[in-house]
């Protein structure tokens, strides 16, 4: 059996004891992402702001464990307003992921009304 390795990256810390993701051989999961600057570890107060700082979160927790956005087979997103939010998620989603034929699966799922996020996510990638 392959050695679990806890992968962190510079920009993005947990409150919690608990890494950004964990590999075992080549699967990747992420814990919870939320769409905080990675430079400067700032909250975005809107969903824009947020949803363009979780993509770039999710490249850099990818990369840390060793692989690239290519090798996600899902993310799920959490958003306080799903319906309304769609628009801002597809259009960096498309930019991440411009092959309409070689896609992750996503599940998007409603964010309670009294987190401070507007979106968070986690993600599984399948590395090499």
């Amino acid at each position: 059996m392959a050695e679990r390795k806890s992968i962190n990256y510079p920009g993005f810390k947990h409150e919690n004891p608990i890494p950004n993701a964990s590999r075992v051989g080549n699967i990747l999961m992420s814990s919870i992402i939320s769409g905080r600057d990675p430079e400067t570890s700032a909250m975005p107060p809107d969903l824009a702001g947020q949803v363009t700082n979780i993509f770039k979160q999710i490249a850099l927790c990818v990369a840390a464990g060793g692989g690239s956005v290519d090798d996600i087979v899902k993310i799920n997103f959490w958003m306080k307003d799903p319906a309304t939010g769609r628009a801002a998620l597809n259009g960096e989603w498309v930019k991440m992921f411009p092959d309409a034929a070689s896609r992750p699966a996503r599940h998007t799922l409603a964010l309670g009304a009294n987190n401070p996020n507007h979106v968070t996510c986690d993600f599984t990638a399948v590395i090499g």
